[in-house]
């Protein structure tokens, strides 16, 4: 418990509960979307966003944030009208994100800011700010899945039945590939853009095997990735090691876990 007397772990312990919160809701959506590989063009694309922010002076995590809604767009479009060849749209724009982040801070004279943290995560190093940030996402995402949990439940299931249902799952798909781009970019402050999707899939993953509705499904990933989000602090903190990547390690553990339950059951 000693621990918690510094203010950095504070931070970094309210950060994992935040975030796990939004990773448990919108990790839900993508999973039943199978939405996983746009999550990851959006996560891995923004760093063309941090490195905008870099070149022209201003807030990293703003620069991703909007570069991520840019992708976010783009991608819903695509994907909207067009599932053919998703993977090599996705890809492409995925690596055009990469690359435009790094020729950008390789162009930026100067830049001092740890770039590893962005890759890998720094959740020890969330300031107060980073804290409000999360709260404003949180709490969109909170609204956003009340206000419109049953037409995100028909147009997952079934896309037909909620247009005959007289919803407009075109605005629905679009404002769902939004509120995952600003998920997927907050998150990149635990975990980087490199280990988020991971986050984002393993817990709602594990969940949905013992689960029968989305809501169930939400909550179980909620207190699964705050399980591996706090387990993984204590072990970066006791063996001094990346937060990110040890956050994600337990994640990974738990899944090769349940997928090795899953074959005994079997037998």
């Amino acid at each position: 418990m000693e621990i918690l007397q510094f203010s950095f772990m504070q931070n970094a312990l309210i950060a994992s509960l935040l975030i796990s919160i939004i990773c448990g809701l919108i990790g839900a959506l993508v999973v039943i979307n199978r939405m996983v590989f746009i999550a990851g063009g959006i996560a891995h694309g923004s760093y063309g966003g941090i490195g905008i922010a870099l070149f022209f002076g201003f807030a990293p995590m703003l620069g991703a944030s909007l570069f991520a809604l840019f992708l976010g767009i783009i991608l819903a479009y695509i994907t909207h009208r067009n599932a053919n060849r998703l993977d090599a749209l996705v890809g492409a724009l995925w690596a055009f994100g990469m690359a435009l982040g790094i020729i950008l801070t390789d162009l930026t004279p100067g830049y001092n800011v740890d770039l590893m943290s962005y890759l890998f995560g720094a959740i020890l190093s969330v300031s107060t700010e980073d804290l409000y940030a999360m709260s404003a996402i949180l709490v969109l995402v909170c609204g956003f899945v009340l206000l419109f949990y049953k037409q995100l439940l028909a147009m997952s299931f079934d896309a037909e039945f909620a247009k005959l249902r007289g919803i407009n799952v075109t605005l629905l798909y679009f404002a769902l590939v939004l509120i995952i781009s600003l998920g997927v970019v907050i998150t990149i402050r635990a975990v980087g853009l490199i280990l988020v999707i991971a986050l984002l899939t393993i817990p709602p993953y594990i969940a949905e095997k013992f689960t029968n509705s989305l809501w169930e499904m939400m909550i179980a990933s909620t207190i699964l990735a705050a399980f591996f989000c706090l387990s993984g602090l204590f072990l970066s903190y006791t063996f001094n090691l990346s937060s990110g990547a040890s956050i994600i390690l337990v994640a990974t553990l738990a899944f090769c876990l349940q997928l090795l339950v899953e074959k005994v059951k079997r037998f």
